[in-house]
């Protein structure tokens, strides 16, 4: 058994890494630490997991852990971690997007390692510390790595993504309010969300010398949690290359699967799927993909890197199932 600790441990991340930590059958949770909570019942915050367990949060930490999950506010983790020095046995693995990008990816003596196991497989297996992927950029990443991998991005990108009230995270804003969220729908960020540059880098490993342009519309859906991401571009093969290069790229995925019919949010939410859907429109390919914002976008993912960097088999702890009913 390894000994997990948590950093940030109230919010809606760190509640859904609890709940799948806790049933990991390689994994013991030797702390949660919360600053805003020390001292309280973990269930008492994440109600869910009431009659699951009886731990404290707490405001100590404990530096000798085999894996650390960072799920602070973006910004946080480097501030931590100038704070605290672990032990050079210590895995880490951060969901926030302190260390996304390539210019940021060194700190200290550490070098994080971009945790999208669709792209970076191995080299997360031999990794020590993890940049966990943001969730937009999983589901958008997801549906357009294959072409990238063949050369086939040659026009701009078109996004159009929704997103639940749970991507906004658990502190109170204007547009979180359920009075204000309920029946009502409205965009953000329109073309310069903050996950557009892992996004960008990413597909530029694949297909050098890109120069398209994903344009991104990130909206805010009146809906719990998920991202539906419908995404188009210029395309002048078949359907049947599309899905042909498209199985190719993800025949050994753990998680990402094409599905020959059309595809809707229930069939991800509280799974660590992601699921893509192929159609040729008049010279466009389009592609919707979905996942649930939480998982596969956050903790689910940071449990298939550990389950990676430990060679564990990919799928303990998240053998869940959606709530299609």
């Amino acid at each position: 058994m390894i000994q997990a600790g948590i950093i940030g441990g109230a919010g809606y991340t760190a509640g859904e890494l609890i709940r799948l930590l806790l049933t990991h059958p390689k994994v013991d949770i030797n702390f949660v630490y919360s600053t805003s909570s020390a001292g309280k019942k973990i269930s008492a915050i994440h109600q869910d997991l009431e009659g699951v367990t009886n731990q404290l949060f707490t405001d100590s930490v404990q530096t000798e852990v085999d894996v650390l999950f960072l799920c602070l506010g973006h910004g946080n983790s480097k501030v931590f971690l100038e704070n605290y020095t672990f032990s050079k046995a210590t895995k880490i693995i951060d969901l926030s997007n302190d260390f996304r990008l390539t210019k940021d990816a060194r700190f200290q003596n550490k070098h994080f390692v971009y945790g999208l196991p669709e792209l970076n497989k191995s080299a997360i297996q031999s990794a020590q510390y993890i940049a966990n992927p943001g969730c937009f950029a999983t589901a958008i990443q997801l549906a357009i790595l294959p072409l990238a991998n063949n050369n086939l991005i040659t026009d701009s990108i078109h996004v159009n993504a929704v997103t639940g009230a749970t991507g906004a995270g658990t502190a109170l804003s204007a547009t979180s309010h359920f009075t204000w969220r309920v029946d009502n729908f409205s965009h953000y960020k329109a073309f310069n969300h903050q996950h557009l540059g892992e996004i960008h880098q990413s597909v530029n490993s694949l297909q050098e010398g890109l120069q398209s342009v994903i344009h991104l519309i990130p909206n805010r859906g009146n809906f719990s949690r998920g991202i539906f991401a419908t995404i188009y571009t210029t395309y002048e093969g078949t359907l049947e290359m599309a899905l042909s290069l498209f199985k190719s790229y993800y025949k050994d995925a753990d998680f990402t699967f094409i599905s020959d019919t059309s595809i809707h949010l229930k069939q991800v939410v509280n799974t660590n799927k992601c699921l893509l859907h192929l159609e040729v429109h008049q010279g466009k390919l389009l592609i919707t993909s979905i996942i649930d914002n939480l998982l596969k976008g956050a903790s689910g993912q940071a449990v298939h890197n550990m389950n990676l960097m430990y060679r564990f088999e990919a799928h303990l702890g998240l053998q869940l199932k959606a709530n299609y009913f």
